[in-house]
């Protein structure tokens, strides 16, 4: 960003664009936990309720940072988790605190865009599950794969 500003001169209009762009794209959101909760029922109350079938314990937003099991540094988070447990049910968690440590320089629209994107995600795991279907497990695999090969404290067991 530095050889963005030093680049072009302060009164280009290419310059304010850039600024412009940086700001909407780069400001760091401030969405509040129950703003995050607001946000994330319009998406729920949006989408089909055909999606939410069985889903008996609806989309939870956790306040939390969860790390993933199968980091190999505290550098992978879970933004959000399908869960299907015999005693609970059907319900998916969604990790605030770990959407801000992954997007804490997006706007407030881009960070509720990824929101979003994690909802439908692991409501696709959910239709799978319940489909008896797991194309979505085998591509988080593959990029828990691309992971492991990009970490620099990376295990040959892992490549």
């Amino acid at each position: 960003m530095q050889c963005i500003e030093s680049c072009l001169a302060p009164n280009d209009a290419a310059h304010q664009l850039m600024q412009y762009w940086l700001w909407s794209v780069y400001t760091v959101s401030m969405m509040t936990l129950e703003e995050t909760e607001a946000a994330l029922n319009r998406i729920v109350d949006a989408l089909p309720p055909e999606v939410f079938v069985d889903l008996n314990g609806g989309v939870l937003l956790r306040e939390e940072v969860k790390l993933s099991k199968d980091r190999l540094a505290d550098d992978l988070y879970v933004l959000g988790e399908y869960r299907y447990e015999h005693i609970f049910g059907r319900y998916i968690n969604i990790y605030y605190g770990s959407l801000l440590r992954v997007y804490p320089h997006l706007s407030d629209q881009r960070f509720v865009e990824e929101l979003e994107r994690v909802v439908k995600h692991e409501l696709t795991h959910h239709l799978e599950n319940r489909a008896n279907e797991r194309d979505l497990e085998v591509e988080d695999k593959r990029s828990l794969l691309h992971y492991y090969a990009r970490h620099p404290l990376r295990e040959d067991k892992h490549s």
